[in-house]
């Protein structure tokens, strides 16, 4: 354990931060962060930044040896850092690791809980014990509403996922038309056979693999679809229509398929087991809703109506007014019940993890769920960062099976623990001749006691807060450092996506202050919005508070630290804005990882996985650097490919992009005016772009 009272200025993070060793570290874990960053876990965020990144920059600040000798050692290290904005809470978690005192911020409640949670303290035989508690006794009362007969020794089995479609009424004729964007619901890959569902038989069909499927009973055209770019084909009279404006308000679905789990039989059959619901698991259906309007006013199930948004206004178009339109009948019965008995628990703490593990595990449980045909599993509403309303949909088992499929709350539980194992005991993942080694570290810990106001160096504390961090109250010259991730301004909007977690976490928190609000939209938010009528210099001018903010607490010669990416140099302008309005400049722009290449949102386009790390002081630094944005380019171009990474022309465009901002506030710093109007200030800072970006020689395509 190595313990560090105070770091050497030539010691500093310019210096001492190694971009080809942190890749290589950063790379390996976005390809399966879960596993090599189990704290992440705790709840759902969005874009969250490798830890081993942090981790590095923190050490390299203030750390004592070389940043690759002191990576894999313990630490104890005495200071107080920030992260203005905390998102799902890497620099917290990698900040208290160290031993270092914490001060997060967020403007969103779901971020403040997540991060809270991480860092809280828990008893985790008793948060397993509680748990295995909650879940039999809910099975008790809805168990058998997620059961089946096995269609091979007709005993009762359990369900892994109910297949629904969405239906509509057929303008001409007036019979329902089932809306199928395709009838294959698995592909013969993880299954020895194709499924199909055939509309003539309205049965699934196992078909071997074919470029020309047809139903082995009827010969039905399995490639026929029924709807297609909002167009239905009734199979009753063949009318075709724009089904859109016929759906109901919220859209109706069908169930036609099971998929369950025989224990009796499941080795036996060679793959998974399918089949058509028949008469009584459409009577459970039946007995479903029943209990739902029976029970219905003693469960804890919300009624907020959606607002509208950028996201959210999809769910408009598609018919859905509430949140609780998102669910099932089934669904609402088992979470109203789920939330009701978890409330039921004694030990706060164990409450409060539990009601977390529920809102997480709300993202499988909703018909906005798809099936993936191919790996035959249920996907997260969230796994495109939008709300996607597809015409099928997968239903989960809500409790779970112990060791088959994912997503229930079961499963989550286990996440959980997981997640909480790793606060306690943290590990780096090693490589020995190709070979991963889960090296412990010894001495650190991710838990620290929770404070409600900004604390010191010693006794270690975290003062976790719902709040713009602008408006936090912070001593003067009281910060070793800041360490964030600001938003861009094109940002996903994180808060109308994790309403649907927060409406049903609001229900159960209303003891606490940061749940008062009905959503977790705020003017605060610093991300561009239509909507809420938010746009680049409203982005700039909360930047720049925030900052200032900060730069008020700073120690002199603290740094401020923070990743960006985007390819246009323009989008850096409120970054410039709020740097210089700060009184900092740029000391030094590193590079290192930030996604990987394969993550939806920006598979496919230009986008970079690479981001630029960006040092700030409050100190005089050359206006005209010996490196010029192109040879520093090719430093980090050659840093990669000792990685080896090949940088794309995203990559290279951004790093680019982040270097030009970097040389226009040194150049800007000495006759930068924050009293100046917002629109003179931009106006300066955009020429200063521009300026440099013309005087940038080369190209790096």
């Amino acid at each position: 354990m190595i313990e560090t009272e105070r770091h050497s200025s030539a010691r500093r993070l310019e210096a001492r931060f190694e971009p080809t060793f942190v890749a290589r570290l950063a790379l390996r874990e976005k390809q399966v962060q879960q596993s090599y960053r189990p704290i992440i876990s705790i709840h759902k965020w969005f874009a969250r930044r490798p830890g081993s990144v942090f981790r590095s920059l923190l050490l390299s600040e203030f750390g004592q040896e070389s940043l690759s000798s002191d990576y894999f050692k313990g630490h104890s290290i005495r200071g107080v850092v920030a992260d203005p904005f905390m998102g799902g809470g890497t620099t917290v978690f990698e900040a208290a690791r160290l031993g270092l005192s914490l001060v997060g911020g967020d403007v969103n409640p779901m971020a403040y809980w997540t991060v809270r949670q991480g860092v809280s303290p828990l008893d985790l035989d008793l948060f397993q014990s509680e748990a295995k508690h909650v879940i039999a006794n809910v099975h008790e009362h809805i168990g058998n509403l997620y059961q089946t007969r096995c269609t091979n020794c007709f005993d009762m089995a359990e369900v892994k996922y109910f297949h629904h479609v969405k239906i509509c009424d057929c303008p001409s004729c007036g019979e329902k038309v089932d809306l199928f964007p395709g009838l294959r619901l698995a592909e013969a890959v993880r299954h020895p056979r194709e499924v199909y569902h055939c509309p003539d038989c309205d049965v699934l069909r196992e078909v071997e693999r074919s470029s020309h499927p047809h139903c082995p009973e009827c010969g039905f055209d399995l490639k026929t679809r029924s709807a297609s770019r909002s167009k239905a084909t009734c199979q009753n009279c063949a009318e075709q229509f724009k089904f859109t404006p016929l759906l109901a308000s919220p859209p109706k679905h069908r169930p036609f398929g099971i998929e369950y789990h025989c224990r009796t039989c499941y080795e036996k059959v060679g793959g998974r087991q399918f089949k058509t619901p028949d008469t009584e698991d459409l009577a459970r259906i039946a007995q479903a809703s029943e209990l739902l309007y029976e029970w219905g006013d003693g469960l804890v199930i919300p009624d907020d109506v959606i607002q509208s948004g950028d996201e959210t206004n999809r769910l408009h178009r598609w018919g859905y007014e509430h949140w609780r339109d998102l669910f099932s009948d089934r669904q609402l019965l088992g979470l109203g019940l789920l939330m009701r008995r978890i409330g039921e628990v004694s030990n706060i703490e164990v409450r409060y993890a539990l009601a977390t593990v529920f809102s997480d595990f709300l993202r499988y449980q909703n018909l906005l769920c798809r099936y993936d045909t191919y790996a035959l599993k249920c996907q997260d509403i969230f796994a495109v960062h939008g709300f996607p309303v597809a015409l099928l949909a997968c239903e989960n088992n809500l409790l779970g099976i112990s060791g088959v499929g994912s997503g229930s709350f079961e499963h989550f539980v286990g996440k959980y623990v997981k997640a909480k194992q790793y606060a306690k005991q943290p590990y780096e993942i090693t490589y020995i001749d190709n070979r991963k080694k889960m090296t412990p570290i010894v001495g650190e810990s991710i838990e620290a006691p929770l404070a409600d106001s900004e604390p010191t160096a010693e006794p270690q504390a975290a003062w976790i807060a719902s709040a713009p961090s602008q408006k936090l109250s912070l001593r003067s010259e009281s910060l070793d450092g800041v360490f964030t991730d600001p938003p861009y301004f094109d940002n996903v909007q994180y808060a109308e996506l994790m309403d649907f977690c927060y409406v049903w976490l609001r229900r159960f928190m209303k003891a606490h202050a940061q749940f008062n609000p009905e959503s977790t939209r705020t003017d605060d938010e610093l991300t561009g919005n239509v909507t809420r009528l938010r746009g680049l210099q409203e982005f700039a001018s909360g930047l720049s508070e925030v900052f200032c903010q900060m730069s008020y607490a700073m120690k002199p010669g603290a740094p401020l630290v923070f990743t960006y990416h985007h390819n246009e140099s323009e989008a850096y302008v409120p970054l410039i804005i709020a740097i210089l309005d700060a009184g900092l400049t740029c000391t030094e722009t590193l590079v290192a990882p930030g996604e990987m290449s394969a993550s939806l949102h920006i598979a496919g386009t230009k986008s970079s996985i690479l981001d630029t790390v960006f040092v700030c002081r409050a100190e005089n630094v050359s206006s005209d650097p010996p490196r010029s944005v192109k040879q520093r380019v090719e430093a980090d171009v050659e840093a990669m490919h000792k990685v080896p990474y090949k940088p794309t022309e995203g990559d290279i465009a951004c790093l680019e992009a982040g270097h030009i901002a970097a040389s226009a506030i040194r150049h800007l710093r000495a006759t930068w005016d924050p009293e100046e109007s917002l629109e003179d200030r931009f106006e300066t800072a955009t020429e200063a772009v521009r300026w440099v970006r013309n005087e940038t020689e080369g190209t790096y395509r």
